[in-house]
């Protein structure tokens, strides 16, 4: 059945495909099960897209996944969390009786495209969702609360077993009450009232959207479930979920310029877009928490936690000039700290903004150059038309490239912090850039044929010394360029170990065979597929691990929750055969222990690095807290010392910290350089043919 996929291209690519798929008629095993309240019943256009769908995967995924018990146990704990992360709203009981009664068929309905026991657990979770609602609503209007009491707050509950009986479950709602009500206090912000009254009206508000839930929000989240199960980015898009992808990836909007998802009952910042105006303000980071918008300086901030994403989408874009407010839970505290409001001018994407830019800063006397790549991007029309002028990274970066060594800089930092990827041709010319002609990377398909994109350019810009600077968010074409000049021994990698994301995607129309009786508007939806991976010229995958730094310099990012090793379905790190390439020679192994032991050395005698450290393990443990103390005088002191290690850290003006110490290295390499070419016969690379 399986058919082999010619043609892909690594990004926003669609196929459209046209042959029917044979439909396998399979009995379903589903026992007799307890019928939620809330009764949901999925359409015929839905039952439709889900067998297709699940052909879709069978046939194009990368990870070929046996189809029987075990993914459909996987799939139904995957749901469970998805929905109950907290376990404030499922009872043991039901999950028990989830587990026995549809946790062996849900496999049978996927291949029968059948989402009967996805509705279920959605209609009972509604179920218990407003039962909690109306729980809160009436112990915030009656209760009496004692801060005065020794007890705590669970905040890793999802870590903990489901509740046993319905006294335990009102007991984690009654503290939760609690939580919210010193959080709310000693959060930093302004509440439009006493924080009951803000809690009773957040309450109210969410169960009148779970009220409004329908159909399409149960078939939804469960395809979420169902297809994260494969690996965590690929996804099904109903028709209105694609219009809304397709908006943002072409940033043809005037809004905040980031890319939203829902996790559980969140908003989550997935991809922060370079040249908008989050990235300009630099406020929100990926993995943020957005829990209430507000519109303007003064607008009431009106909670969305539970809202569909295409919602909190629509009241987050606004005018261009005008002011939005979000109310965020930050990713730099796991999610748990007090939470912040930050306000961002509505604005388009500016893609002049997106592109290379440099600065050239002082280190150990040395002029060092900065080029900062927050995108590779790629005029593609432009390119295609043969423009002259038409943008890319590699040609900015070129031209960057000569006027810094008109300026007499003695070494490059190549900044790729939080640059999430972009246009993979980018990324091998820009590799190209600094190595002579050979390998960048090996790409992988689901049959394992290997494909190599090579630098053909045997000259280089610069042969100068270089390090390559990044973090947790460099990921994908980021995590390609850095790997390369690693394997080549053409510069050291300076920072963070990278996010880990080396699988190509690839977007799929799902079309039905030509029929005269279908309907025009009854449109089945897109499935975004894994249908390759990424290799390294040395053979190993940056999937999963990522590339590690040669020198680890510490970040504020939690990297327990950011990376691709955070994810439970993440495919895999593995190896395939290296391809050959030639090493420059410009950096061995005893090069780096020097530099690292030089960096070592500078650290121990700089008080303001020993103070970030110092600020790090105080982050780091409060990210490690499972219970926080519901005792008030414990709970403003813990909240008092997060606020202020995120004013210590989160000024314009303060020093970054990275950066500094990168450059420094590069000072050091310079130096090495010097010794290195009167002491060795090396022959310089080749740059513009001289």
């Amino acid at each position: 059945m399986s058919r082999r996929l010619n043609r892909y291209m690594i990004f926003g690519a669609v196929f459209l495909i046209s042959s029917a798929l044979l439909v396998t008629e399979v009995q379903s095993k589903t026992a007799a099960i307890p019928q939620a309240e809330v009764a949901l019943k999925a359409s015929p256009v839905q039952e439709e897209a889900e067998r297709y769908l699940s052909r879709y995967l069978m046939q194009y995924h990368f990870r070929r996944v046996p189809i029987n018990d075990s993914l459909s146990q996987e799939v139904l704990s995957r749901f469970l969390d998805q929905l109950d992360e907290t376990r404030s709203y499922f009872l043991a009981s039901q999950v028990e009786s989830f587990q026995k009664e549809i946790g062996n068929s849900i496999d049978d309905e996927f291949l029968a495209g059948k989402v009967d026991a996805g509705f279920l657990v959605y209609g009972t979770f509604l179920d218990q969702a407003k039962q909690k609602m109306q729980f809160m609503i009436d112990l915030l209007d009656t209760a009496r609360f004692d801060f005065t009491v020794n007890e705590s707050f669970n905040l890793k509950s999802e870590d903990v077993a489901w509740p046993s009986d319905q006294a335990e479950l009102q007991d984690r709602w009654r503290k939760e009450a609690k939580y919210q009500i010193l959080n709310l206090k000693y959060s930093g912000e302004d509440p439009d009232g006493e924080p009951r009254d803000v809690l009773v009206k957040r309450y109210k508000n969410r169960l009148s959207l779970l009220e409004q839930q329908n159909d399409e929000d149960a078939f939804r989240a469960f395809n979420y479930a169902l297809t994260t199960s494969f690996d965590p980015h690929t996804n099904y898009f109903s028709p209105l979920d694609y219009e809304n992808f397709q908006i943002d990836m072409s940033h043809s909007f005037e809004g905040i310029g980031a890319k939203l998802q829902n996790e559980n009952e969140y908003t989550v910042v997935n991809e922060v877009i370079p040249g908008g105006p989050a990235f300009r303000g630099d406020l929100l980071k990926k993995g943020d928490r957005i829990i209430g918008v507000g519109q303007g300086i003064k607008g009431n901030v009106v909670d969305i936690v539970g809202w569909r994403v295409n919602d909190v989408v629509r009241i987050i874009r606004g005018k261009k000039g005008s002011v939005v407010r979000l109310k965020i839970l930050p990713a730099s505290q796991g999610n748990k700290g007090p939470a912040k409001i930050i306000q961002i001018v509505r604005d388009e994407v500016k893609l002049e903004e997106q592109s290379a830019q440099k600065e050239i800063i002082i280190s150990n006397g040395r002029k060092i150059g900065v080029i900062t790549v927050p995108a590779f991007y790629l005029d593609f029309e432009g390119q295609k038309q043969k423009k002259p002028d038409y943008s890319s990274t590699s040609r900015d970066v070129r031209k960057i490239l000569v006027e810094l060594k008109k300026e007499g800089v003695e070494g490059i930092v190549l900044d790729l912090r939080n640059n999430g990827g972009g246009a993979l041709e980018e990324a091998v010319k820009l590799t190209g850039l600094f190595i002579p002609e050979g390998p960048v990377v090996q790409i992988k398909n689901s049959h394992g044929g290997l494909t190599v994109l090579r630098d053909k350019e045997v000259d280089v810009a610069y042969d100068g010394p270089l390090a390559v600077l990044v973090n947790r968010y460099s990921a994908s074409a980021s995590e390609i360029l850095a790997a390369a000049i690693q394997d080549y021994g053409r510069g050291v990698v300076i920072g963070g170990r990278t996010f880990g994301k080396g699988t190509v995607q690839s977007i799929l129309k799902i079309n039905r065979p030509f029929n005269f009786f279908y309907k025009k508007n009854d449109d089945l939806g897109q499935v975004k597929l894994t249908i390759a991976k990424f290799y390294r010229v040395s053979g190993e995958s940056t999937q999963n691990l990522g590339v590690t730094p040669d020198i680890d310099i510490p970040s504020f990012i939690d990297t327990e929750v950011v990376g691709e090793d955070a994810y439970p379905s993440s495919l895999q790190w593995d190896v395939v055969s290296a391809t050959d390439h030639f090493e420059t020679g410009r950096l061995s192994d005893e090069d780096i222990r020097v530099l690292r032991k030089k960096y070592l050395q500078r650290i121990d005698n700089d008080s303001l690095y020993v103070r970030y450290l110092e600020d790090l393990d105080l982050l780091s443990s409060f990210r490690k807290k499972e219970f926080i103390s519901l005792y008030e005088p414990d709970f403003k002191m813990e909240m008092d010392r997060i606020q202020g290690f995120d004013a210590q850290w989160n000024e314009e003006d303060d020093p970054d910290i990275l950066l500094t110490q990168s450059a420094a290295v590069v000072a050091d390499m310079a130096d090495l350089r010097r010794k290195s070419l009167a002491e060795r016969d090396i022959v310089p690379l080749q740059v513009n043919g001289k």
